[in-house]
């Protein structure tokens, strides 16, 4: 697979990496045997680039990915995030937690570095300067080999970005999502990377949407406003059009979906998550789809702003 360049520190990853969350958290119940196929079989089809977070499942989802990565170490870049507490899910990057959390990581994922560590969500109690502080700490104790952000501002990313070289920003960025592109102009600026959570709008573009009846009680598309009864058929419709337009083009919703993002910019890298290894499958094949100038043009007159239904605030 193509490998893409991600900030100007050195990070490189494969055009589409893999997402890690559903198979600890957030998205009903999950195997661990079926999600460690999945992340094998990614690696297998060539992706490189592995994502996970303390938050998922705290603890569970690293140990899960650092087990089924293991034998693969050297072949991959490895992901993890810090900046919750578990009690209350709130924000939390004070900076004794910052290293309690990152220590904790390393032995979860039973690694002796962490290739790229984020802060997960800003934490308004702490200087964002403090935080990429500790977080430059382990880059010098060689724990960490590059430094991101999630679910920030463009003003939080120049500050981080003064104190220590910024090589990624991750974001929620989709067909259905789009109030990342506001970022653009500071990560060219910058020299940036973005990479992409939910790509398939939280499964939205899956080609397998559902009401939210449907989903397990513990899913979290029960809070979410795309899935509200107000704004469902009118999105549904949409991945209905979009999914119609792929087909003539012999290709999957998802692929469609996860090849528009690879054509919006060169530094982006989606990192869609599936636990079923045939799924991954289909969303890898995504690398070899070529979007033309006239394919996008139609593709945003099928879904120019996104989805119906404001953003909310997530934890992913």
């Amino acid at each position: 697979m193509q490998q893409r360049t991600l900030g100007t520190q050195g990070l490189t990853a494969s055009a589409i990496g893999y997402g890690a969350m559903g198979t600890a958290y957030a998205y009903g119940a999950s195997d661990d045997t079926e999600s460690i196929a999945a992340i094998r079989r990614a690696h297998e089809l060539g992706v490189t680039h592995f994502d996970t977070a303390e938050l998922y499942g705290w603890g569970t989802g690293e140990r899960l990915l650092g087990s089924a990565l293991a034998p693969i170490r050297d072949e991959v870049t490895i992901a993890t995030k810090f900046g919750f507490t578990p009690e209350t899910y709130r924000p939390n990057s004070q900076l004794d937690h910052i290293r309690e959390v990152v220590d904790t990581s390393l032995r979860n994922l039973n690694v002796d570095s962490i290739d790229l560590l984020y802060q997960h969500i800003d934490d308004p109690e702490v200087p964002i300067e403090d935080v990429v502080g500790v977080m430059h700490e382990y880059v010098d104790a060689g724990k960490v080999k590059y430094l991101g952000l999630s679910n920030t501002s463009p003003e939080r990313l120049r500050a981080a970005h003064a104190v220590h070289p910024i090589s990624v920003l991750q974001t929620e960025y989709s067909l259905f999502a789009r109030d990342s592109e506001l970022f653009f102009p500071v990560l060219e600026e910058l020299g940036i990377g973005l990479v992409a959570y939910s790509p398939l709008a939280r499964g939205f573009l899956s080609g397998a949407v559902r009401p939210r009846a449907e989903y397990d009680a513990d899913d979290m598309r029960h809070l979410h406003p795309w899935w509200a009864p107000e704004h469902f058929d009118e999105n549904k419709a949409t991945a209905d059009a979009l999914a119609e337009f792929a087909a003539g083009k012999g290709i999957s919703l998802s692929q469609l979906s996860i090849a528009w993002l690879l054509a919006e910019r060169p530094y982006i890298v989606p990192i869609p998550g599936s636990k079923n290894a045939d799924r991954v499958a289909q969303n890898v094949g995504a690398a070899d789809v070529a979007l033309t100038e006239d394919d996008l043009a139609a593709i945003a007159n099928i879904a120019p702003t996104g989805a119906a239904g404001v953003q909310m605030w997530t934890r992913e």
